[in-house]
């Protein structure tokens, strides 16, 4: 009769890496690959979807089936975060980049909890998601305030900086570190929650192997999308904050 625990630390089911990274070197740029990797991967999975999804459609078809019923529910979806959080004049223009962020959130922290990532043997670290990496949310946030900035100039121009003095000169380096570290604690949350969730899967696999740490995975299940969510929504709401007024015009169209 096998041992579940030894045969859990054998085979490194639980192993934890944390802060280990297999390194890429291009010239003196070092890059973690695992997270490339996986990145790759989970993009290439939501272009795959997104072909098949489109290339079923049908003419002569009203009512979409299978696959296509799938993808336009999560077309709709994402739809409605923009809708809710730029209004209806404006969000035409943004569901592509607020659905990019949605999908790519939820597929790399669906792919971290249920990919058995950990029978992949590295030099050094482990594959998982892409979004357990700081460098990774990170790098969303800034595409956020890039967004942020764009929306804003693109709908105000200039007299869209207006608002940093429009209430006191003094507060303007206030205003200005708002607008950056709103974007960026969405970063630290997300990380912060996929990180934790694979810790403590992790440890109790190591402890207690198999059927009492499946509750905790449907779990981070749950939270992964709901991670997912919060920061797509969250995203499209500062967008809809930069551009001003949206919700009325939005209403009145």
């Amino acid at each position: 009769m096998i041992d579940p625990v030894i045969f859990s630390h054998q085979n490194s089911f639980a192993a934890l890496e944390v802060g280990k990274h297999f390194y890429w070197q291009f010239g003196n740029l070092a890059v973690h690959g695992q997270v490339l990797i996986v990145s790759w991967i989970v993009m290439g999975v939501v272009l795959v979807a997104a072909i098949i999804g489109s290339s079923t459609a049908k003419a002569d078809q009203r009512v979409p089936a299978g696959f296509q019923n799938f993808m336009e529910y999560a077309l709709e979806y994402v739809q409605s975060i923009a809708k809710d959080q730029i209004g209806e004049k404006h969000y035409r223009e943004w569901v592509p980049f607020v659905g990019s962020l949605f999908l790519f959130i939820f597929v790399s922290n669906w792919a971290g909890a249920l990919v058995p990532w950990k029978l992949i043997k590295l030099p050094e670290g482990e594959l998982g998601a892409p979004t357990g990496d700081i460098n990774t949310t990170v790098a969303l946030a800034l595409l956020v305030s890039l967004a942020y900035f764009y929306g804003g100039l693109k709908k105000r121009g200039l007299e869209f900086f207006t608002r940093y003095v429009q209430a006191s000169p003094f507060l303007l380096p206030l205003w200005v570190l708002e607008d950056f570290t709103k974007p960026l604690s969405l970063s630290f949350r997300l990380f912060g929650n996929i990180l934790a969730d694979e810790l403590v899967v992790g440890v109790m696999v190591l402890l207690v192997p198999l059927f009492v740490p499946l509750p905790l995975m449907v779990l981070g299940l749950f939270t992964s999308a709901i991670q997912a969510l919060i920061f797509s929504t969250l995203a499209a709401s500062y967008i809809g904050e930069a551009m001003e007024g949206h919700g009325d015009e939005g209403h009145e169209h």
